[in-house]
């Protein structure tokens, strides 16, 4: 077998175990959470790729009389906010804190109990999270593309006796696997070794998702550019994701750096899983279902292309409005580019969308929606989508606002 075609074998199949953002499913029970913004039956649809809008600090609400807390009175609060048997709890305390002070974000308990129920869903408070029998779900993956080839399993097993810069075999490395971590630094010893193994000089590692929050690189390698970061980073900013510091700084700046129109945590926690303002747009979606009378997926991406040209079902739909809208198609595509961004919502078209759909409706209709997502990857075997993830993380918070 040719070396080309095993390392396509290879790196084909880590990506395809790395495609997907969903992260290994906590087996820590959940409290129960409270009732989430009924809505249809999910639809199958991709969560958007991550963006990174420039980042701004969430606002306290207007009207509180609750003084600003400062550090140590921050650390106080958290200290009481998580759950009493976690392993090195004032690591978690101090690598928590230290994350909201360099992104500038309030220290109220419920920005603190948000990042807790993520890390809580997503890694049961581990800071390397394991991934349930992912040699099995790597050798899977390589068997298929293997077959497809016709090239027997065996063979590619043996190939991959070849030795890493680690002393150990490739093989040796995939009969072990336990977490992403250890998958990240799998390819990177590939990409090292990329002109001795025959493979491309420039080729991208597969693994986006990472950490004790499963927060994206993309979005981490994006932040660093426009924020600064606290840390020194050791290797790259990539394998920073996935530490414990690392991976609780990048996610509180996904999930709380952003100003969100939401009245409710359990909307940021479905951003959180299908991006930023997913659940606006999805609300935005309903509105234009309604208007129009087509059916529309509420997936929270208003906005998609082929090729140059502008297109998706909700941009069509949005088309066959533009008399009653007064706006042009360009306008119309204007304002929709917007779609990941705060500005959205002082946009012409929302406000004129809105405005037709109220009075239609004879009430203001909800301006946040939670997206109709199913989640799909080779690391979840059940049928979830973005309303069972936002529901699971909302019980934890809620258990975690109920430890002030």
């Amino acid at each position: 077998m040719s070396r080309h075609l095993l390392l396509y074998l290879l790196l084909g199949s880590l990506s395809a175990c790395t495609t997907v953002a969903p992260p290994p499913i906590s087996t820590t029970p959940a409290p129960a959470s409270t009732p989430a913004v009924s809505s249809p039956t999910p639809t199958a649809a991709s969560a958007p790729p991550p963006v990174v809008p420039v980042p701004q600090p969430p606002q306290p609400p207007v009207s509180t009389s609750k003084p600003v807390l400062n550090e140590a009175q921050g650390r106080a609060l958290l200290d009481r906010l998580l759950p009493p048997r976690i392993s090195d709890r004032q690591g978690w305390n101090n690598d928590i804190v230290t994350a909201f002070t360099a992104l500038k974000i309030p220290y109220r308990a419920d920005n603190f109990c948000a990042v807790a129920a993520v890390i809580e869903q997503e890694s049961s408070w581990q800071a390397d999270p394991t991934v349930p029998n992912l040699p099995a779900i790597v050798w899977e993956k390589i068997g298929e593309r293997a077959n497809k080839y016709l090239v027997p399993l065996p063979v590619v097993k043996a190939a991959l006796l070849k030795t890493s810069p680690n002393g150990k075999s490739y093989k040796a490395r995939i009969d072990n696997l336990r977490t992403e971590r250890e998958m990240n630094l799998l390819f990177e010893d590939m990409s090292a070794e990329a002109s001795k193994l025959g493979l491309p000089m420039n080729m991208k590692n597969p693994i986006r998702t990472g950490g004790p929050m499963q927060v994206s690189v993309e979005f981490a390698e994006a932040h660093v550019k426009i924020w600064p970061y606290p840390y020194q980073s050791g290797n790259s900013i990539r394998n920073d994701v996935f530490t414990r510091r690392g991976g609780i700084y990048f996610g509180s700046a996904i999930l709380l750096q952003y100003p969100a129109p939401y009245q409710d945590m359990i909307y940021r926690f479905a951003d959180f899983n299908a991006g930023r303002y997913s659940s606006r747009n999805a609300a935005l979606q309903a509105a234009i279902s309604q208007l129009t009378g087509r059916k529309l997926a509420l997936d929270g991406d208003l906005l998609s292309y082929t090729g140059k040209q502008a297109s998706g079902s909700t941009y069509q739909a949005l088309l066959s409005l533009r008399s009653r809208l007064d706006m042009s198609q360009s306008a119309i595509e204007r304002d929709l580019q917007q779609e990941k961004n705060s500005a959205l919502a002082q946009t012409e078209l929302y406000r004129k969308v809105f405005a037709l759909a109220d009075r239609q409706a004879g009430k203001p209709l909800a301006r946040e929606r939670m997206p109709q997502i199913d989640l799909h990857s080779p690391k979840i075997s059940r049928k979830l989508t973005t309303q069972w993830f936002a529901d699971k993380v909302n019980g934890r918070y809620q258990a975690c606002m109920a430890r002030q």
